[in-house]
C-alpha cells in the first residue's frame, strides 16, 4: 500500500478525511501562549490562525518573485 492513495482507496471515510492531518511541532512555552491568546483574541482556532499565517505567507513570498 502507498501513500499516494487516495482516502477512498484505503477505506477511509469522507469525514475523517475532512478530518485533517497532524501536524506536530515544538515551540516555546511563551509563543504557545501568545499564539493561542492572540487566536482567542481575534475568536479563531488555533488552527485556522496557523493556517491563514501560512497563506499569508505563501502570498508575499509568491508577490516577492513576481516582482523580480
Amino acid at each position: 500500500m502507498t501513500s499516494s492513495k487516495t482516502s477512498a482507496q484505503s477505506g477511509e471515510s469522507v469525514a475523517e478525511a475532512e478530518k485533517g492531518a497532524s501536524l506536530n511541532f515544538k515551540v516555546s512555552p511563551e509563543f504557545k501562549k501568545q499564539f493561542k491568546g492572540f487566536a482567542v483574541a481575534q475568536g479563531i482556532s488555533m488552527t485556522d490562525l496557523l493556517k491563514e499565517g501560512f497563506f499569508l505567507s505563501q502570498k508575499k513570498q509568491n508577490n516577492g518573485q513576481a516582482n523580480e
